[in-house]
């Protein structure tokens, strides 16, 4: 049963906390890529969001994804809400909107994803297909308001969007209506670690501006290259953004603990069940004075769900997860992660890119958040703007991806898997932009086009 909690024990000092993410520490040789990505979903006739219910509604799907794969239901309540792989780790899951979630399964290599994407979108579109179910890769839904998306039977999300109606005015267009890629990544010891989340909070908004893919929102331009981004900076900044902590001397383990025992609560499961405790103190669970909980101390599955419900721009847990793409096409869901894996996984691209961000202040880096989502590529700073920083960090990601030397069945390194970023480079516009010359040319204005240019 989804929620239902693993045995865990107790925590009993400092340490325990800092354990639960250094535990992550692994040999170059065990590094492996995890890709996570979400799509919208809708129906054609008439156009419209997917319910949960009904014969053509989301447990349908997960019914027929079920029957072509074997995966294990889970559930809240008496409601499937996802698919778990036993086999291997991996599964589906559903955002608050219906968004339908792939978190992939640990691969060796980038060939590796593309394969299990492929797959994955297989199975999927043939469950989906007598349903009138289609797959969007967009970073927003173009046209709905977050009142016309149906919620989905998760008891978290109805702890989490009351909550974020208090912290942000975009917090719950960031449950209902957006989606993102996201790439998962090892490190090898704490100095590893931190000099990778460095390297990737800083290039976090060059990954945004490359991927942006959601200019529209209410069936017309945002004005915004990724509206997506843009909501993130208007949802709860308690638990996002760019950690600038992580860029001081001394930062480690200890430090991003200490951060996140700040960051309030939303929830603690217990039989079964999720207790609200949303804007509470992990501090004050530690010493057992949860209001709701009285007299109980948490345990480590309780700190590890605590820091699941943090969603700065790269999030710590046992592995490092870049979380600044708008959703794209599937060829684009790869390519995120072989940025990251180009950047990250060979120590002269981790070398060269930790070079160029080092003149950045916090400044520059909080400017590259602010203004990305609205300029993109155009985003200027210093003497020059984040396109040439972008073209610089694929070609570093490309070296160190033919550095690593990994051979498809026809002979191809993962190079290939970086297509749609060079496409990007080599015409200086975004997924979005090319997105609002169709709206403001053939399209005359109109949005709907998208669903058909954009299904997966």
């Amino acid at each position: 049963m989804a929620g239902a909690e693993h045995p865990s024990s107790p925590i009993e000092s400092r340490a325990d906390l800092i354990e639960a993410m250094a535990r992550g520490c692994k040999p170059q040789s065990a590094w492996r890529i995890g890709t996570e990505h979400e799509k919208h979903v809708f129906h054609t006739n008439p156009l419209r969001p997917v319910t949960y219910d009904g014969p053509q509604g989301i447990r349908a799907l997960l019914e027929g994804v079920q029957q072509l794969t074997g995966w294990e239901p889970f559930f809240d309540g008496d409601n499937p809400i996802g698919l778990r792989n036993n086999e291997i780790a991996g599964g589906i899951s559903l955002e608050p909107g219906a968004q339908f979630e792939l978190s992939g399964a640990p691969q060796e290599d980038l060939h590796g994803t593309a394969a299990e994407l492929a797959e994955h979108m297989r199975v999927a579109k043939a469950a989906a297909a007598p349903l009138d179910i289609h797959f969007l890769g967009l970073g927003v839904t173009p046209t709905w308001s977050v009142a016309e998306i149906p919620s989905m039977p998760k008891s978290r999300y109805g702890i989490m969007a009351p909550y974020m109606e208090q912290v942000g005015t975009l917090g719950t267009s960031m449950m209902f209506r957006s989606c993102t890629v996201q790439a998962n990544l090892d490190f090898s010891s704490e100095a590893d670690m931190v000099r990778k989340l460095r390297v990737a909070l800083a290039l976090q908004p060059i990954a945004t501006a490359l991927f942006a893919n959601s200019p529209f929102v209410d069936g017309r331009d945002s004005g915004f290259l990724s509206f997506r981004s843009h909501i993130w900076l208007n949802t709860d900044a308690a638990r996002t953004g760019m950690l600038p902590f992580a860029f001081e001397e001394g930062f480690g383990f200890e430090q991003y603990a200490d951060y996140a025992l700040d960051v309030p609560m939303y929830f603690v499961i217990r039989d079964g069940q999720y207790v609200n405790v949303a804007g509470e103190s992990f501090r004050a669970f530690l010493k057992g004075e949860l209001p709701q909980l009285p007299g109980e101390k948490p345990t480590i599955k309780d700190w590890e769900d605590h820091l699941s419900t943090i969603f700065p721009e790269v999030r710590l847990k046992q592995f490092l997860e870049m979380r600044g793409a708008d959703m794209g096409d599937e060829k684009s869901v790869t390519a995120l992660s072989a940025l990251w894996v180009g950047l990250l996984y060979d120590d002269i691209s981790l070398e060269a890119a930790y070079e160029m961000i080092q003149p950045w202040t916090e400044g520059d880096r909080e400017h590259l958040r602010r203004e990305v989502p609205r300029l993109g590529l155009d985003t200027p700073l210093g003497r020059t703007n984040v396109y040439d920083f972008a073209a610089q960090a694929v070609g570093i990601a490309e070296a160190g991806l033919v550095r690593r030397d990994r051979r498809n069945a026809a002979g191809k390194d993962e190079t290939i898997h970086l297509a749609p970023l060079e496409e990007t480079i080599r015409l200086s516009q975004s997924p979005a932009e090319r997105w609002l010359a169709k709206f403001n040319g053939e399209w005359n204005e109109d949005v709907t086009p998208i669903f058909r240019e954009a299904e997966m």
